[in-house]
Formats: structure tokens, sequence, C-alpha cells
């Protein structure tokens, strides 16, 4: 029976969980965050969620409760989007140079890559399996283009099980093409302990798992990073304050989406110039911008 590996986080791990995810869609890393950060995540955010309506159908849910918006709830996940087994295996697959033309002259281009998306998903006893999907389907990843445009992460906030609706995953799917439809015989389920995490890529095929307990609640908490050249599923810019943006790290800031991909997206005006709107933060916290001079 096909298992999805399992990683130790180490720091000397990226080169392995790059390998996985390149051959298999997927990695589990184990102990991804600390026990203090997840009592921290778990403090921030589950009293949240337990005030949030369910799902109305059953790509959402009717028996699971889903919490966006997570930077304005907590600062626990500043250190999930910056971990390097994360971030840099993102980066390696997402930010691949190509050729590009201006007139005559052939340059190479790469984006960057920014925070897509961000949600507590708790599942509840006797939810049904999620339909099977893939990610990147938001904006209309073809297969053909032969290129990623999403590193996804769900990290458990509760033990995932086979029986509490433990994500499930078809490994290799990220290999397959646009026709091929995904079947329920060739899931696996992810079964990790509390502060573990997997890794999928944006093109690999899995849903959210049945909930078959009689009263265990399956929570997780994921985030994308997505090329920088794609919409951001999320609308950050207008659920987040950029005051409350410029409390974060300017690492943290450029992955909300405040920062330019290359020469062409994302910029703002500011005093007549095509300018990077962190600049802007900077004036917003010149503290902030202080410390980081």
């Amino acid at each position: 029976m096909t298992i999805l590996t399992r990683i130790a986080n180490r720091p000397d791990a990226l080169a392995d969980v790059i390998a996985v995810i390149d051959r298999d869609g997927g990695v589990i890393v184990e102990d991804f965050i600390s026990q203090e950060t997840l009592a921290a995540l778990k403090q921030d955010l589950l009293p949240l969620v337990a005030a949030v309506d369910t799902g109305k159908d059953d790509f959402f849910g009717k028996r699971t409760r889903r919490l966006s918006n997570l930077f304005a709830h907590t600062r626990h996940c500043a250190g999930i989007v910056t971990h390097p087994l994360f971030l840099e295996a993102a980066k390696h697959f997402i930010c691949v140079p190509r050729k590009v033309w201006s007139g005559d002259e052939q340059m190479t281009s790469s984006c960057d890559v920014q925070i897509g998306v961000g949600q507590v998903i708790q599942i509840g006893p006797g939810e049904g399996a999620q339909p099977i999907h893939r990610d990147d389907g938001a904006f209309m990843w073809s297969r053909s283009y032969g290129r990623e445009a999403r590193l996804q992460i769900m990290i458990a906030l509760s033990d995932f099980t086979r029986e509490n609706g433990g994500t499930l995953v078809i490994p290799g799917s990220h290999k397959w093409d646009d026709d091929r439809p995904p079947v329920m015989s060739d899931v696996v389920s992810t079964e990790m302990k509390a502060g573990s995490a997997l890794l999928f890529l944006g093109g690999t095929f899995h849903a959210g798992g049945q909930n078959r307990t009689s009263g265990e609640l399956r929570t997780g908490l994921t985030i994308a990073l997505d090329a920088s050249n794609v919409r951001q599923e999320e609308n950050l810019y207008l659920s987040l304050a950029p005051e409350r943006v410029a409390e974060f790290p300017e690492q943290v800031q450029r992955l909300l989406g405040w920062s330019t991909s290359g020469r062409s997206l994302g910029w703002i005006e500011i005093d007549g110039i095509q300018s990077d709107p962190n600049e802007l933060l900077a004036r917003l916290n010149p503290a902030s911008a202080a410390a980081l001079a």
C-alpha cells in the first residue's frame, strides 16, 4: 500500500523534502512546529474557529468550520511561512527562471512567492470526504505548463488519523495530465501527530477526509505559497489593515503581498514614482524601518 514519506524536521532536510515532493507531490515533515508554537496557535485560533458557521455544501463541508485571515488573529504564522523547509522548497518549485523577450533583447525572468491563502480547517464528526481536487485549479493552472504555481502546507493542530478526516492525497498525481480524473481508490490518508505538517504541490490531487468518529474534531492550519504573478486567492490587502501588516518583519510583509514581482507587477505610486509597496509600510512604522536599515 502506498504511504506518504515522512522526514524529520532537521536543518539539512531541504534536499530530501524537495526530492520527495518532486517524486510524490507531497511529504510529511514531522514536528514541523514546536509544542510551544502549537499551544500558542491553538490558544489564539481555536476559540475563533468554534464561533464560525459550518460550510453549506459538500466541498466546503456541512460539518466543517473554516477560519481565514490568520495573520489578523495570531502572530505565530510568521515562523511557518518563513520556515526554510517550506519557504525554500516553495521557491525551488515555483521560482523557475524562464526566457522572455523585450523588443530584440531576450532576458531571464523569474517570479517570487507570496501567501495565497491561509485557513484553519476543522472537520467535525460525521463529515463526508471532500471532492478530490487540485488547489491550483483556483487560477486555472494547467499541467501542460510544466511548472508549479503553489506549494501548500497543512499543519496538524490535532492528531490526523484515517478515521477523523486526515487529508487525502494521491501520490504522484502532480504528474498526471489535465484529462486524467482522480478516483478514491488511489488516495492515501495523511496520518500525523499534532505539530507535524503535510507539504504538497498545487497540482497534487487531495481532499479533506471523512470524519468517521463520534466526537473527534480534526483541526489543521493550512497556508499556500503561490507564484507572485498569480493573484492571491484570499484578498489580504483588504482583510489586513496596512498598520497591522507594518507590525510584521519585512520578510513576512513581502510574503503577504506587499512587494513587487519583477518590474511590472504589484507596484504602487509613491510621490509620482512606481515604487515597491513595502516603502509605504516603512512610512507607517518608522521604528520597524529603522531596525531594518
